[in-house]
């Protein structure tokens, strides 16, 4: 089998050297530029990826960022004690909704998970209770290129086990690595990329 083709940082336009998963679209360049690996400590902007990471199942992040905003508005600002009071007829309004991801599993998940986050958030706060699993500081690896990142690795495994024990659904050790990635508790850009280092400059607030 031959081997498979080389995916080190991708030089741009703009003089920026990027992870190559950014591609050109203008939309997921400023993702990775301004948000991805950037370390999130917001307790409702944590709870709103890891509700929109679970709707990405089965698709690409790039249809759920295009469709960010509409989610925003779909859902009350992602607004955990509205949501956790969801009942027939916002879900019935839900499935109406040409904006989202329109699955019923995924929006009445979303629902169950709002209670979930409200429990973890009355007992340690959902920040911490997620940080705590790195012991409050990213874990900052250097990879050349994309083949070395993994898909998942153990401690995802152990968080997504936890967040299903406590109510949450659509958290697999492969959502949960791509949240970890996303909100900055593992610093998975490419070392020659320059956000590898930018992110390492973000303090908790």
């Amino acid at each position: 089998m031959a081997e498979a083709a080389s995916r080190p940082v991708l030089h741009h336009d703009d003089g920026i050297a990027r992870c190559p998963w950014a591609g050109t679209d203008p939309l997921y360049m400023a993702y990775h530029d301004d948000e991805w690996g950037v370390p999130e400590y917001d307790d409702r902007a944590l709870f709103e990826k890891l509700i929109l990471d679970g709707f990405q199942a089965g698709l690409s992040w790039i249809t759920i960022l295009r469709k960010r905003e509409a989610f925003r508005l779909a859902f009350d600002g992602f607004d955990p004690e509205v949501m956790a009071r969801y009942e027939a007829a916002q879900f019935d309004a839900l499935m109406q909704n040409a904006g989202i991801i329109r699955n019923g599993a995924k929006i009445r998940s979303a629902a169950s998970s709002a209670r979930a986050w409200l429990a973890i958030q009355e007992s340690t706060g959902f920040s911490r209770y997620l940080w705590g699993f790195f012991d409050g500081k990213p874990q900052v690896n250097h990879w050349r290129d994309m083949r070395e990142v993994p898909a998942r690795t153990p401690l995802s495994e152990t968080i997504a086990k936890d967040l299903r024990q406590r109510g949450f659904n659509f958290c697999g050790p492969t959502i949960i690595y791509a949240f970890c990635q996303a909100v900055g508790m593992v610093n998975d850009h490419l070392v020659d990329c320059p956000c590898h280092a930018k992110c390492q400059t973000v303090r908790p607030k």
